[in-house]
């Protein structure tokens, strides 16, 4: 699986100008399942992410987790991150799981991330969404499951 993951002061996605997902400080998380993926890729990813430590301690640092903060997240299906732009000007999508799978990795992912004890809105897979956020920092990490 595929993540790109931002640290914000707040985050919501609509569809259909009604408000279906929103959160105060976290993460949005836009996730992608990649072929191949199962279970065990969104569990690891999960686990990695709730306890990934980028929000500032008493320092300054990025020391504390979205655990340490009791910060919650926003996770939102973006199959865009499986673009291959090697060839041409149009990304190719075809290392995306399959739609069928990759929702139900998407819905299992984000109930991983609930598994480790913290609040998570979700928008609608599939969806036309407007997503809206304020980025803190600004903090923007790519993770892969494999990594």
């Amino acid at each position: 699986m595929r993540a790109l993951i931002q640290r914000v002061t707040s985050a919501r996605v609509d569809v259909g100008g009604a408000t279906i997902g929103e959160i105060g400080q976290g993460m949005l998380v836009l996730i992608c399942a990649m072929q191949g993926d199962a279970e065990a890729e969104a569990d690891k990813l999960a686990a990695k992410i709730a306890k990934l430590r980028i929000f500032k301690d008493d320092e300054g640092r990025m020391n504390r987790s979205l655990l340490d903060i009791g910060g919650a997240a926003l996770v939102v299906s973006q199959f865009t991150l499986a673009a291959d732009t090697s060839r041409g000007n149009r990304p190719g999508f075809s290392t995306a799981a399959p739609p069928a799978e990759g929702e139900r990795l998407y819905e299992y992912f984000a109930s991983a991330l609930q598994e480790q004890s913290l609040p998570v809105a979700t928008g609608r897979f599939g969806a036309d969404m407007a997503v809206s956020l304020v980025n803190d920092g600004p903090v923007t990490i790519w993770m892969d499951s494999d990594g």
